[in-house]
Protein backbone atom coordinates (compact mmCIF):
# COMPACT_ATOMS: atom_id res chain seq x y z
CA UNK A 1 0.00 0.00 0.00
CA UNK A 2 1.34 3.36 -0.45
CA UNK A 3 2.15 6.26 1.54
CA UNK A 4 -0.37 8.71 1.01
CA UNK A 5 -2.88 5.77 1.70
CA UNK A 6 -1.26 4.95 5.06
CA UNK A 7 -1.40 8.67 5.19
CA UNK A 8 -4.99 9.00 4.63
CA UNK A 9 -5.88 6.25 6.95
CA UNK A 10 -4.12 7.87 9.68
CA UNK A 11 -5.62 11.39 9.50
CA UNK A 12 -9.09 9.79 9.44
CA UNK A 13 -7.98 7.67 12.58
CA UNK A 14 -7.11 10.72 14.65
CA UNK A 15 -10.31 13.20 13.39
CA UNK A 16 -12.50 10.11 14.53
CA UNK A 17 -10.13 9.73 18.07
CA UNK A 18 -10.99 13.71 18.37
CA UNK A 19 -14.49 13.54 17.44
CA UNK A 20 -14.94 10.88 20.15
CA UNK A 21 -12.70 12.89 22.96
CA UNK A 22 -14.45 16.16 22.04
CA UNK A 23 -18.30 14.62 22.36
CA UNK A 24 -17.66 13.10 25.09
CA UNK A 25 -15.89 15.94 26.75
CA UNK A 26 -18.63 18.44 25.68
CA UNK A 27 -21.38 15.78 26.87
CA UNK A 28 -20.42 15.26 30.31
CA UNK A 29 -19.45 18.65 30.60
CA UNK A 30 -23.61 19.34 30.17
CA UNK A 31 -25.02 16.37 31.80
CA UNK A 32 -22.40 15.80 34.22
CA UNK A 33 -20.50 12.43 34.06
CA UNK A 34 -22.63 9.75 35.49
CA UNK A 35 -25.31 10.34 32.99
CA UNK A 36 -23.23 9.87 29.86
CA UNK A 37 -22.73 6.65 28.46
CA UNK A 38 -19.57 5.39 25.94
CA UNK A 39 -22.73 3.95 23.65
CA UNK A 40 -24.19 7.85 23.47
CA UNK A 41 -20.96 9.63 22.65
CA UNK A 42 -20.52 7.32 19.49
CA UNK A 43 -23.67 7.80 18.91
CA UNK A 44 -23.50 11.42 18.74
CA UNK A 45 -19.98 11.23 16.81
CA UNK A 46 -22.29 8.39 14.28
CA UNK A 47 -19.49 5.26 14.73
CA UNK A 48 -20.55 2.18 16.27
CA UNK A 49 -19.86 1.72 19.96
CA UNK A 50 -17.25 -0.85 18.79
CA UNK A 51 -15.45 2.20 17.04
CA UNK A 52 -15.33 3.72 20.44
CA UNK A 53 -13.50 0.96 22.45
CA UNK A 54 -11.40 0.93 19.78
CA UNK A 55 -9.71 4.35 20.85
CA UNK A 56 -10.95 4.51 24.84
CA UNK A 57 -10.93 2.12 27.15
CA UNK A 58 -14.03 4.70 28.79
CA UNK A 59 -16.02 7.34 28.39
CA UNK A 60 -13.51 9.09 31.27
CA UNK A 61 -10.40 8.29 29.25
CA UNK A 62 -12.00 9.28 26.30
CA UNK A 63 -12.54 12.97 28.77
CA UNK A 64 -8.94 14.01 28.87
CA UNK A 65 -8.04 12.70 25.64
CA UNK A 66 -8.32 16.04 24.18
CA UNK A 67 -5.60 17.69 26.63
CA UNK A 68 -3.25 14.75 26.14
CA UNK A 69 -3.27 14.84 22.12
CA UNK A 70 -2.37 18.48 22.45
CA UNK A 71 0.57 17.51 24.98
CA UNK A 72 1.20 14.94 22.45
CA UNK A 73 1.74 17.56 19.89
CA UNK A 74 3.67 19.63 21.51
CA UNK A 75 6.21 16.74 22.64
CA UNK A 76 6.70 16.17 18.54
CA UNK A 77 7.35 19.98 17.63
CA UNK A 78 9.92 20.13 20.52
CA UNK A 79 11.57 17.29 19.03
CA UNK A 80 11.38 18.87 15.89
CA UNK A 81 13.19 21.89 16.72
CA UNK A 82 16.68 22.34 15.73
CA UNK A 83 19.06 21.00 17.45
CA UNK A 84 21.68 24.05 18.47
CA UNK A 85 17.97 26.00 20.12
CA UNK A 86 17.99 26.27 24.24
CA UNK A 87 15.02 23.74 25.78
CA UNK A 88 13.10 26.70 27.12
CA UNK A 89 12.98 29.09 23.66
CA UNK A 90 12.62 25.39 21.77
CA UNK A 91 9.57 24.51 24.48
CA UNK A 92 8.10 28.32 23.79
CA UNK A 93 8.04 28.23 19.88
CA UNK A 94 6.78 24.63 20.08
CA UNK A 95 3.80 25.08 22.49
CA UNK A 96 3.38 28.54 19.78
CA UNK A 97 3.14 26.18 17.01
CA UNK A 98 0.64 23.48 18.34
CA UNK A 99 -1.82 25.45 20.29
CA UNK A 100 -4.98 26.09 18.72
CA UNK A 101 -6.70 29.00 20.76
CA UNK A 102 -10.19 27.56 19.80
CA UNK A 103 -9.71 23.88 20.45
CA UNK A 104 -7.57 24.83 23.59
CA UNK A 105 -10.51 27.25 25.19
CA UNK A 106 -12.76 24.56 24.52
CA UNK A 107 -10.86 21.95 26.19
CA UNK A 108 -10.28 23.89 29.20
CA UNK A 109 -13.45 25.76 29.95
CA UNK A 110 -15.11 22.59 29.58
CA UNK A 111 -12.99 20.78 31.82
CA UNK A 112 -13.07 23.23 34.47
CA UNK A 113 -16.88 22.59 34.57
CA UNK A 114 -15.66 18.75 35.52
CA UNK A 115 -12.96 19.47 37.51
CA UNK A 116 -14.42 18.41 41.05
CA UNK A 117 -16.09 15.20 39.98
CA UNK A 118 -14.00 12.63 41.43
CA UNK A 119 -14.52 10.14 38.71
CA UNK A 120 -12.24 12.03 36.62
CA UNK A 121 -9.56 12.84 38.88
CA UNK A 122 -7.37 9.24 38.34
CA UNK A 123 -7.61 9.57 34.33
CA UNK A 124 -6.58 13.12 35.16
CA UNK A 125 -3.54 12.63 36.89
CA UNK A 126 -2.95 9.29 34.76
CA UNK A 127 -2.76 11.96 31.84
CA UNK A 128 -0.49 14.49 33.77
CA UNK A 129 1.50 11.64 34.54
CA UNK A 130 2.01 10.67 30.94
CA UNK A 131 2.61 13.71 29.91
CA UNK A 132 4.93 14.66 31.97
CA UNK A 133 7.44 11.51 31.62
CA UNK A 134 7.46 11.98 27.49
CA UNK A 135 8.22 15.83 27.38
CA UNK A 136 11.09 14.79 30.28
CA UNK A 137 12.24 12.22 28.04
CA UNK A 138 12.06 14.31 25.08
CA UNK A 139 14.37 16.72 27.16
CA UNK A 140 16.68 13.93 28.22
CA UNK A 141 17.42 13.26 24.42
CA UNK A 142 17.63 17.10 23.41
CA UNK A 143 20.21 17.54 26.17
CA UNK A 144 22.02 14.11 26.56
CA UNK A 145 21.05 14.14 30.34
CA UNK A 146 20.23 10.78 31.65
CA UNK A 147 17.51 9.62 33.82
CA UNK A 148 19.31 10.20 36.35
CA UNK A 149 19.60 13.71 36.40
CA UNK A 150 16.96 16.25 37.70
CA UNK A 151 17.04 18.58 35.27
CA UNK A 152 14.45 16.75 32.87
CA UNK A 153 11.85 16.16 35.03
CA UNK A 154 11.80 19.82 36.69
CA UNK A 155 12.10 21.13 33.18
CA UNK A 156 9.52 19.32 32.17
CA UNK A 157 6.82 19.91 35.24
CA UNK A 158 8.16 22.96 35.58
CA UNK A 159 6.98 24.01 31.89
CA UNK A 160 3.87 21.95 32.28
CA UNK A 161 2.65 23.66 35.18
CA UNK A 162 3.58 27.01 33.85
CA UNK A 163 1.48 26.73 30.75
CA UNK A 164 -1.31 25.63 33.13
CA UNK A 165 -0.87 29.06 35.03
CA UNK A 166 -0.69 31.03 31.29
CA UNK A 167 -3.83 29.16 30.73
CA UNK A 168 -5.74 30.42 33.55
CA UNK A 169 -4.98 33.45 33.44
CA UNK A 170 -5.91 34.33 29.68
CA UNK A 171 -9.31 32.23 30.34
CA UNK A 172 -9.89 35.26 32.95
CA UNK A 173 -8.38 38.40 30.86
CA UNK A 174 -8.21 39.51 27.46
CA UNK A 175 -5.13 39.18 25.49
CA UNK A 176 -3.42 36.56 23.12
CA UNK A 177 -2.01 33.55 24.88
CA UNK A 178 1.17 33.94 22.83
CA UNK A 179 1.94 37.09 25.20
CA UNK A 180 1.75 35.27 28.48
CA UNK A 181 3.38 31.91 27.33
CA UNK A 182 6.38 34.35 26.54
CA UNK A 183 5.69 35.66 30.14
CA UNK A 184 6.00 32.75 31.56
CA UNK A 185 8.68 31.26 29.69
CA UNK A 186 10.73 34.47 30.42
CA UNK A 187 10.19 33.77 33.75
CA UNK A 188 11.20 29.78 33.86
CA UNK A 189 14.38 31.01 32.00
CA UNK A 190 15.13 34.09 34.46
CA UNK A 191 14.84 31.82 37.57
CA UNK A 192 12.21 31.79 40.51
CA UNK A 193 14.50 34.21 42.35
CA UNK A 194 12.62 37.19 41.98
CA UNK A 195 9.50 38.06 39.60
CA UNK A 196 9.80 40.14 36.08
CA UNK A 197 9.57 43.19 35.93
CA UNK A 198 6.76 44.02 33.52
CA UNK A 199 7.71 47.81 32.78
CA UNK A 200 10.67 46.30 31.62
CA UNK A 201 11.73 44.49 28.24
CA UNK A 202 14.53 42.95 26.52
CA UNK A 203 15.26 43.11 22.56
CA UNK A 204 12.95 40.38 22.05
CA UNK A 205 10.04 42.25 23.91
CA UNK A 206 10.30 39.87 26.71
CA UNK A 207 9.87 40.83 30.42
CA UNK A 208 13.04 41.55 32.51
CA UNK A 209 13.93 39.69 35.73
CA UNK A 210 13.49 42.30 38.74
CA UNK A 211 17.44 42.36 40.29
CA UNK A 212 17.45 39.42 42.51
CA UNK A 213 19.68 41.70 45.13
CA UNK A 214 17.01 44.72 44.44
CA UNK A 215 13.75 42.28 45.00
CA UNK A 216 15.44 40.99 48.21
CA UNK A 217 15.92 44.32 49.76
CA UNK A 218 12.40 45.36 48.71
CA UNK A 219 11.29 42.40 50.81
CA UNK A 220 12.59 43.02 53.67
CA UNK A 221 11.83 47.06 53.65
CA UNK A 222 7.78 45.48 52.74
CA UNK A 223 8.48 48.29 49.45
CA UNK A 224 7.92 47.30 45.63
CA UNK A 225 11.17 47.13 43.90
CA UNK A 226 11.42 49.39 40.76
CA UNK A 227 15.20 49.28 39.73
Amino acid sequence: MDEGGMGRRERRKRATRAALSEAALRMCAERGVANVTAEQVAEEVGVALRTFFNYFSCKEEAVVAGDAAIAEAIVAAFRGRPAAEPVLAALRAAVLEVVDEDKLRFHVEHLQVLRGDPALLPYRLKAFAARERELAAAVSERTGVGDEDLYPGLVASCMLSALRVATQRWLSEPGPLSSLIDTVVAQLDAGLGAPLDRSRADANGRPEPVRAQAWGASQATGRECTP
